[in-house]
């Protein structure tokens, strides 16, 4: 259900993010506790910063559209935020973007004899990507990538 939740919201959100000049990173709904959420994750494009007060015009607007629609059974808490530092990496143009940024990747299955990589991005095309980790370098197909996101590095 939660994966049909985020699909319908999506479709709702991304002319209203495409009108304030936004880009939609992530959808999640999920429970915690005794609350489900919904959280939309938003950033500027072309990786321009957002602020406090395009979160909260994005939220008012989603709101709006979200109760004329209905599309979720039931009550949930909606919270529309900036990705932070660990932005996560979904889609081909996220991890262009991230090229020359450290990463950390897991996969679904082992790449050689790994499934957690922690480095720097150094390549993508085609639908795999180079992560440089220490000396060595992994080539990692999108298709194996359980999760992606930006690393702070300390």
């Amino acid at each position: 259900m939660s994966r049909q939740v985020t699909e319908t919201v999506e479709k709702i959100a991304l002319p209203i993010l495409d009108a304030e000049g936004l880009e939609l990173v992530d959808i999640e709904y999920k429970k915690e506790g005794q609350n489900w959420f919904l959280r939309v994750f938003i950033d500027g494009q072309e990786g321009k910063p957002i602020d406090l007060d395009d979160c909260s015009r994005v939220s008012e607007r989603l709101s709006e559209a979200l109760d004329q629609e209905d599309p979720i059974p039931g009550a949930y808490i909606l919270e529309v935020s900036s990705p932070g530092a660990e932005r996560p990496l979904k889609k081909e143009t996220d991890f262009m973007r991230a090229i020359g940024k450290n990463v950390y990747v897991t996969t679904y299955e082992p790449v050689e004899g790994q499934k957690a990589f922690e480095g720097v991005l150094t390549h993508f095309e085609n639908g795999h990507m180079t992560v440089e980790e220490k000396q060595k370098s992994f080539q990692i197909p999108l298709e194996k990538v359980a999760k992606a996101r930006l690393a702070i590095v300390f």
